[in-house]
């Protein structure tokens, strides 16, 4: 994070639970402005994280710095939003007075809110359902309820706890729109969700959890350790062709047994080198059909980590693990 100001950092972040730790040395740093993926399994503690950053649970132990100070700071409060996996919501009021209830409960002033509330609601997609009442609202509708609520008082930093859940394919494109927003505006968005293809397309940097301890953290590039993947499809693969290739990127698995095609694999260290590999294909004769660079593939990467596979141990693609 150098030359960048820190919105979280943790140094060995630790919570004790009747003598079990559930959070276990967790160091942690996220900069302001960017958009954290926060990745783990169930009871990787991750929500017990969520709750000492927002200062809802007291650490046993370890340092927490949330937007340069405590979280059990009033002013530093002032600045956070959070939208909760398990939302409990007043469902007597109608989605204009939810909103107005916690506005002022975040210290707005009420001509502030008359005229953000509307604002917020026609954000998430319920523009002219604000008068009617929350125990009407679908499940969706109440989780855009409850990210309005999160983005309300225009907080610095905003904690979203799957917030896509409960949302059908359009409301996810939605929900990534307001956080690729709240990003250009500057705003810190720590996220968790287990819909991977999500945290790939919105996330500047992610992190693996387990049993409360980092296990490595950083953009996907890097945790692919700086490697791009790339799948190449000729009319025909010669031993000089692949001597070639090997000369440009590491070449991980090829396949020649159907006529007339082939396929290779390799790893390059820069974009700056697919240019040479169409060059190399057609200097030596063969034709090119596909060149197909692969984004790092996050589940592949969150299952070798988490499941402790075979693969992880041997697996060039990351460098060591981030120790928390």
């Amino acid at each position: 994070m150098l030359g960048r100001v820190a919105a979280i950092e943790t140094r060995e972040l630790c919570k004790v639970y009747r003598g079990r730790a559930v959070v276990d040395g967790l160091s942690l740093t996220v900069g302001e402005g960017e958009v954290f993926g926060f990745l783990g399994p169930n009871g990787a503690g991750k929500s017990t994280t969520v709750k000492m950053l927002l200062g809802l649970v007291h650490p046993s132990g370890g340092e927490l710095h949330v937007l340069g100070g405590s979280p059990s700071d009033p002013a530093v409060r002032s600045g956070l939003g959070f939208l909760p996996e398990q939302f409990r919501f007043q469902t007597w009021m109608t989605g204009e007075e939810f909103l107005r209830f916690h506005g002022r409960l975040a210290g707005m002033r009420a001509d502030e809110l008359r005229t953000r509330v509307p604002e917020v609601l026609e954000t998430v997609g319920l523009g002219g359902r604000g008068r009617e009442t929350l125990g009407g609202y679908s499940k969706g509708m109440l989780q855009r309820a409850g990210l309005a609520g999160a983005i309300l008082a225009r907080p610095r930093l905003v904690f979203l706890d799957e917030p896509t859940s409960a949302l059908d394919p359009i409301g996810r494109v939605e929900v990534r729109e307001i956080i690729e927003r709240l990003r250009a505006e500057g705003v810190t968005v720590f996220l968790n969700s287990h819909l991977l293809s999500e945290v790939e397309q919105v996330c500047d940097r992610v992190a693996f959890v387990k049993a409360g301890r980092v296990l490595r953290q950083g953009t996907l590039r890097e945790l692919m350790g700086g490697v791009l993947p790339v799948d190449l499809r000729l009319d025909r693969l010669t031993p000089d062709l692949l001597a070639a290739l090997a000369r440009l990127g590491e070449v991980r698995h090829t396949d020649t047994n159907t006529p007339g095609r082939a396929t290779v694999e390799l790893w390059l260290e820069r974009e700056e080198t697919l240019p040479a590999l169409a060059d190399a294909v057609h200097t030596h004769g063969a034709r090119l059909y596909a060149l197909t660079p692969r984004r790092p593939d996050l589940e592949t990467m969150f299952l070798e980590l988490i499941e402790d596979t075979p693969e992880a141990a041997r697996s060039p693609r990351a460098p060591e693990a981030t120790r928390a």
